[in-house]
Parts: C-alpha cells; sequence; structure tokens
C-alpha cells in the first residue's frame, strides 16, 4: 500500500441486527448480500474520490465472499471502478472482539477513517478503539440511533472527500459526545455513545433491553425524536441535538405510578407504554450517582453489566470524546464549492455539417 495516499478502513458487521428484538417486532434483518452490495457501494465511491487503498475487517460471515466476486468481475471487465482492498491479518472469532481488534489494528496502519457497518453497538464497540480516527456510520443494525440513516453511496463520497483533503478539516468532522460508567470508581468501566439505561432485572439474559415495565433509569448524549430504542424516549420528551451540550436523564416507574405514559418506538415496529418520573439536563464531566440499587445497565440498547446493591454506580457525560465524519457537511461544502464538476470537452458545431 501507498504511503503517501490516504487509507480507509471498513468495518462491516455480518451479524448486527439479530438480536431478540427482531423476533418480537416487525423487522427483518439485512441480509449478507446486501451488506456485501453497501461495502461494493463504498468501496466505488471511495475509488472514484481518489482513495487507492481500503483495509477492511476480515469475517466468517459471508460478506468477504461476496465482494470478492464483485471485485472480480470488475478486475475481469477492466473498469477499475475499485480500490485495491486488503484485510487485516488477525484470527477472526465471530465475536465484537473482532472488531476491537480490527479497528486497533487499523489504527496502527494509519488509517485516515473508519467506514463502519453495524448498529449502535458495533459503532459503540468502534469508537472503544479507534481513539482519534474519524468514524463514518452506515445503518444496518436493529435500533440504529447513532449511526444516521443516509443512503451508503452519499456516506462513502463524503469520506472519499474528506480523506483526499477537498474538505476543510473544520467541516469534515464533528465532535461527539458519550457516556462512561463507572463501578466502584475505575474497576470497572464502559462507554455508551447514545444512551445507558438501568434496568431492574437483575440479570444479562438475552442482552437487548425492550420490556418497558422494568426501566428505571436512562442517560442519553442526545435526544432525537426520530430514532427508536431507548433514547427515543427521551426524544420524545424534550429534544437534544448531537451538537448541543450536555445530555439528558430520565427517571422512569411502572405504568401504574408514573406521573407520565409515553407510548414509545422501543424497537421496529413496537411501540410501548413507558412510565415516566421525571427528566432534566445534565452537565459533562460531574458523574452521577444511580438511585436503582440494583439490577442491570444497558449500554446503547445492550445489558453489559449487573450491579448489587454494594457496588456504587455512576455515569458522566463526556463531550469532544471522539470524531466522526459530517457527511451531509462535506456534501453541502463540495455542492457549494463544484466539487464534482468537470469542465466539458469542448463539443465540435455540427450545425453546418
Amino acid at each position: 500500500m501507498s504511503d503517501s495516499r490516504p487509507l480507509v478502513g471498513i468495518v462491516a458487521n455480518p451479524v448486527s441486527a439479530r438480536d431478540i428484538r427482531r423476533v418480537i417486532a416487525n423487522a427483518t434483518s439485512l441480509q449478507i448480500t446486501d451488506r456485501a452490495n453497501i461495502v461494493l457501494r463504498v468501496l466505488a465511491c471511495l475509488k472514484s474520490c481518489g482513495v487507492a487503498d481500503v483495509l477492511i475487517m476480515p469475517e466468517k460471515g459471508g460478506i468477504r465472499g461476496h465482494v470478492q466476486r464483485g471485485l472480480t468481475r470488475s478486475a475481469n471487465c477492466g473498469d477499475g471502478q475499485f480500490p485495491a482492498v486488503h484485510y487485516v491479518d488477525m484470527p477472526v472469532t465471530g465475536t465484537v472482539d473482532d472488531t476491537v481488534r480490527a479497528v486497533a489494528a487499523m489504527r496502527e496502519r494509519g488509517v485516515s477513517a473508519l467506514i463502519v457497518l453495524g448498529g449502535d453497538g458495533t459503532h459503540r464497540a468502534v469508537a472503544t478503539a479507534c481513539a482519534d480516527i474519524p468514524v463514518a456510520g452506515i445503518s444496518t443494525g436493529t435500533n440504529n440511533a447513532f449511526p444516521e440513516h443516509r443512503e451508503p453511496t452519499i456516506t462513502g463520497l463524503a469520506v472519499g472527500l474528506a480523506v483526499t483533503g477537498r474538505i476543510p478539516l473544520a467541516v469534515a468532522y464533528s465532535a461527539n459526545k458519550r457516556l462512561a460508567v463507572a463501578i466502584n470508581g475505575d474497576e470497572t468501566r464502559e462507554i455508551a455513545l447514545v444512551d445507558v439505561a438501568v434496568v431492574s432485572e437483575g440479570y444479562v439474559g438475552a442482552r437487548a433491553v425492550w420490556r418497558t415495565e422494568t426501566f428505571r433509569e436512562l442517560f442519553v448524549t442526545f435526544a432525537d425524536p426520530e430514532v427508536i430504542g431507548m433514547s427515543a424516549i427521551a426524544g420524545l420528551l424534550a429534544p437534544l441535538s448531537r451538537t448541543e451540550p450536555g445530555g439528558l436523564l430520565v427517571r422512569l416507574a411502572p405504568v401504574e405510578a408514573a406521573n407520565m405514559v409515553l407510548r414509545t418506538p422501543i424497537a421496529p415496529g413496537l411501540i410501548r407504554p413507558v412510565g415516566i418520573r421525571d427528566w432534566r439536563r445534565i452537565q459533562p464531566n460531574g458523574p452521577i450517582a444511580l438511585e436503582t440499587p440494583a439490577g442491570t445497565i444497558a449500554l446503547d440498547g445492550e445489558r453489559e453489566l449487573s450491579f448489587s446493591r454494594q457496588d456504587r454506580v455512576t455515569v458522566t457525560l463526556e463531550e469532544d470524546a471522539f470524531r466522526t465524519v459530517d457527511a451531509g457537511a462535506c456534501m453541502h461544502y463540495a455542492a457549494r464549492n463544484g466539487l464534482f464538476q468537470e469542465v466539458a470537452a469542448t463539443v465540435p458545431d455540427l450545425s453546418e455539417a
């Protein structure tokens, strides 16, 4: 791979959108061929912007085989549609560790940006290892509150323009908030990009959170009324954008004991009543102790941690925690500055022929 040209990393989760919420709701999973086609679209866009090399996370779900067939067809046709594709040399376990390991390897190789296919959980895993590398998300999960819903073609073009230096850094990249959960100081520390949900159930179980009667506390980095999942509760109460300072804390209660009942899209096609006790804005860098004495904690929609009455659990909002590619800003800048315009070839005058 050339050291003088930008290198882009791609992480495509082959098993996102396959949790229990897909069983209990009216939703379908994105097929492997669809994920591979997204990767091929992104690759073509990167090449059109001048990106010559791409580094991809290996997996055993089948994406690689479909992508390779597309690359082979293109090579046989000689159309030069795609950049050179390389895969991270690493063992594949089929777990979230693959994502973390691949991102760490891509960081060491000096990638300029990471394109991620997955849901909130996949993007959270990427954010734990990406350091200052900008992330561009493509929604392929169940609840996609963090990755913005956008045609992958546009995401690929935006990243290509950004990493090749045609978009000013201040326009191309945005700072993002996140939540840090600490149990007994730094003994256990995890992050969430969108929401931290505390439920009264004392076991992790199926991981995905959807039984609203168990909800007790909810912390969010932003509150978008157009998303689904736990953060939709906050979004329907008090909208808060990704770029506004601060976050939101919502305290919940069983419906029969709540001060308000909010009908909320918890999963695709699944609307459930949620009991609301109160809510308030929270500021960055101030640890907030949980009120719930014992239970489990879900990070971006998946239960990860259990805690008991003997544990001290705090949640802290952190600003400027990592960067993302602002695809919308990139494309608007490109349009205003004519980055897609080319001088037309002179057309001969055939009127007198």
